[in-house]
């Protein structure tokens, strides 16, 4: 079949690779429909490439139609249309019944003191190959997939597999009481979906902030105030000012790592990718490579005793944060791998109505074939064409 496959930092090339086939029987092969570029998977193309070999099949956004199952997958049969997550998660572990599916016990990378296994991301996270590619293996299948309709685009449901539930789960952490203010921070896919998100539970002003025009645009699209920080010396002062004074009850960190606007982490990050691999891995692992400009602005700007989500993702246990200041103002964060699972039964009757209240189908910008994966990359990861989504199509 064919696949999408990492060769180098900045290189990733469509090549043939051997089909997957049942190798447990929980296992479940999918033929793929749609499969979705993921702004995470921008770090396997910049950043983590040392925990990435020549050949791994990346892509952890898929959906498509189930070709078999083994013996133990009672739930699923072929011909059935399926999301699939991106976390692998057995559903009955300690773990899994505390709806924490991302620490599946079961699927966890403990060799490298990681949570559940992961398709399509690097071997920290027990290098799974991954769904940009024409068919899957999925483990754990009697669990992850989710059912959907035979009938309605891919679109409809495709955001299923992660950044949905990922910008749900950030929403419901933020807490925002009912009529609150909610800023997000990076209105990428994830930051769009949660300001819709948080429109749609009630927050009484969301605020959406970010540099792009594309992205600002979108948002205005939706309902949402937008600022442009390219216009603000001090982000956290002018969400304070324009909220009583005080600053918005809650704020989502929707960008992580690859934060604009710290030329040392930049630094850091061109660095590491210099490094032999096994000397980029302790950097990277222990030094602390990330940019912190957007979660220290997203401290500085919540109101006192208010609460800081943070979906984007980070890498690294040495960075500094103003703990001092956290303290002393009463701030509440909480974080974390989305537990995809946990959602999909709350998102999944908004996405079969005709009304679209999350406006999913308004989101991706480019859907490509597979065999331009590499030029879609790309375009991701310069923000041309105005980029905000790209959907692949094997």
């Amino acid at each position: 079949m064919k696949a999408l496959t990492w060769q180098g930092k900045r290189d990733v090339r469509v090549e043939e690779v051997p089909d997957p086939r049942i190798e447990a029987p929980t296992d479940a092969i999918v033929k793929i429909t749609s499969t979705a570029i993921c702004g995470s998977d921008l770090h396997l193309y910049e950043v983590l490439g040392p925990y990435l070999k020549p050949g791994d099949v990346l892509g952890h956004e898929p959906m498509g139609i189930v070709e078999e199952v083994g013996s133990e997958v009672t739930g699923l049969k072929p011909g059935d249309r399926v999301v699939v997550p991106f976390n692998i998660a057995c559903g009955r572990c300690w773990m899994c019944s505390r709806q924490l599916y991302a620490q599946c016990e079961t699927t966890q990378v403990t060799s490298e003191g990681k949570g559940a296994s992961l398709f399509g991301y690097t071997s920290l996270y027990g290098s799974v190959p991954g769904g940009q590619a024409e068919y899957l293996r999925v483990p754990q299948a009697h669990f992850g997939p989710i059912k959907i309709p035979e009938s309605g685009a891919d679109e409809r449901y495709l955001y299923l597999s992660d950044i949905l539930p990922t910008a749900w789960q950030a929403v419901t952490y933020a807490d925002t009481p009912p009529g609150g203010t909610l800023a997000v921070f990076g209105l990428g896919p994830v930051g769009q979906f949660c300001a819709r998100i948080g429109r749609h539970l009630g927050a009484g002003r969301v605020i959406g902030l970010d540099l792009v025009p594309e992205r600002l645009e979108l948002a205005r699209r939706h309902g949402i105030e937008v600022l442009d920080v390219r216009e603000l010396s001090d982000v956290a002062g002018a969400l304070i000012d324009l909220v009583d004074g005080r600053g918005p009850d809650a704020v989502i960190d929707a960008v992580g790592m690859e934060a604009h606007g710290s030329p040392v982490g930049k630094l850091a990050h061109a660095a590491v990718g210099l490094l032999p691999d096994k000397v980029a891995q302790t950097m990277t692992d222990r030094a602390g490579i990330d940019r912190l400009s957007v979660l220290h602005a997203a401290v500085k700007g919540v109101r006192r005793g208010g609460t800081v989500s943070v979906s984007g993702v980070y890498g690294g246990e040495a960075d500094p944060m103003p703990l001092m200041e956290m303290f002393d103002r009463g701030v509440q964060l909480r974080m974390g791998q989305c537990h995809v699972r946990r959602w999909t039964d709350e998102i999944l009757p908004l996405l079969s109505g005709d009304d679209d209240p999350l406006g999913v189908e308004d989101l991706r910008t480019h859907r490509l074939p597979l065999s331009r994966a590499p030029q879609a990359y790309e375009m991701f990861q310069k923000k041309e064409d105005g980029c905000i989504k790209v959907v692949l199509e094997p």
